[in-house]
């Protein structure tokens, strides 16, 4: 299974939010969503970098004036992404979400334009629904 079929069962809508908005917008951005992580954009294709939940968490260990910051200020830049392209398999998307402990990847094109993001519940979804299909194909081969 490759990426390109994540996202087309899920969509490829991502939410973004500009690297001048304040950490309180982005609070605001999680909470509207319900999303873990959004990718920090100003035109909403060209990435600046991606900010989560789990950065805003970490940072406001050292007092609640970070939601007065800039998203820019707590984010991993574009320079530390780790992002995945639509024909990569789900397979190296699980290793490199593992190996380097992230939850959401952006998912860039040949000329590095987002195309969408995938979360960790994107791949579990996706697994299970393998899991499932090749359960059935099973059953049905044992009793057909």
């Amino acid at each position: 299974m490759r990426i390109s079929d994540i996202l087309h069962d899920k969509g490829a809508d991502v939410v973004t939010a500009t690297p001048d908005q304040t950490v309180g917008q982005l609070v605001a951005i999680l909470k509207q969503h319900n999303l873990g992580a959004v990718v920090v954009s100003a035109g909403g294709r060209d990435i600046a970098g991606i900010v989560s939940e789990r950065d805003v968490v970490r940072r406001l260990a050292d007092g609640p004036a970070v939601l007065d910051q800039r998203i820019d200020a707590i984010m991993t830049p574009v320079t530390r992404l780790r992002s995945c392209g639509p024909t990569d398999s789900v397979d190296s998307l699980m290793e490199l979400m593992t190996e380097n402990r992230i939850r959401h990847v952006p998912v860039l094109d040949d000329d590095g334009r987002l195309t969408g993001i995938v979360s960790i519940g994107d791949v579990v979804k996706s697994r299970l629904g393998e899991l499932k299909f090749q359960r059935d194909e099973l059953e049905h081969y044992v009793s057909g």
